[in-house]
């Protein structure tokens, strides 16, 4: 007997978290918001930006929408830590977690930001980086500057249309000159990709590894 198998999809109300340090109000200098890496949580991540608090500086970090474990079952039930991670996306399914998690960025940004004239800084961490792209160029959102910190632009994105968002936008691109994912082959792509959006980035580095570092993050201010 042959069995059809299909694929669908269906949309359903969903909840996800997201947090904030700082307050948005006529004190406010800016508003970042701030994209993990893959593995990471946003309560974790979002104490790496806690000093930009003292400048008056309203920090958003949302969650990926996907948790996980990050040892098996078994190393865990031999007492492992039970770390949890969470991911913007994985090769499985992808333009679905793509669609959702454009959703869910918009909305934060709309429930956090009613004053549009508040300076907005989009800044995306490694695997950070490629959502923060993809959701800058989705143009559902004022922002005045980009940072790619220790990640790349995606190599599947509409370049022209890319470029006609970022001419005249600042653009930054921070990573630890000792960064182990940061290889030469891997910067070659970045050059690549930045050729093809036809744009001039600055460029910040630190002598450090795959890290947020507070001393070039207190550069960016």
């Amino acid at each position: 007997m042959l069995f059809l198998l299909m694929e669908h999809h269906i949309t359903i109300p969903f909840k996800a978290r997201y947090f904030r340090s700082g307050d948005i109000n006529q004190y406010t200098k800016e508003v970042w918001f701030v994209l993990h890496g893959y593995g990471q949580l946003a309560s974790f991540f979002i104490k790496k930006f806690l000093v930009l608090s003292s400048q008056n500086i309203c920090v958003i970090a949302p969650e990926g929408l996907s948790r996980f474990y990050h040892e098996d079952v078994q190393t865990r039930s031999r007492g492992g830590n039970n770390r949890v991670g969470a991911s913007w996306m994985t090769r499985e399914d992808r333009l679905t977690d793509i669609d959702n998690y454009l959703t869910f960025l918009n909305e934060v940004y709309h429930q956090e930001l009613r004053d549009t004239s508040i300076p907005v800084s989009v800044l995306g961490f490694s695997q950070g980086a490629a959502t923060a792209t993809r959701w800058i160029l989705d143009e559902k959102i004022n922002f005045r500057r980009l940072i790619l910190w220790a990640g790349i632009f995606p190599n599947d994105i509409d370049f022209s249309k890319g470029h006609h968002v970022l001419e005249n936008k600042l653009v930054q691109l921070v990573y630890g000159t000792k960064d182990p994912f940061l290889t030469e082959e891997r910067m070659k792509e970045s050059a690549g990709l930045i050729k093809k959006l036809n744009i001039n980035p600055n460029t910040l580095t630190f002598d450090g590894g795959h890290e947020i570092d507070e001393t070039a993050l207190l550069k960016l201010i």
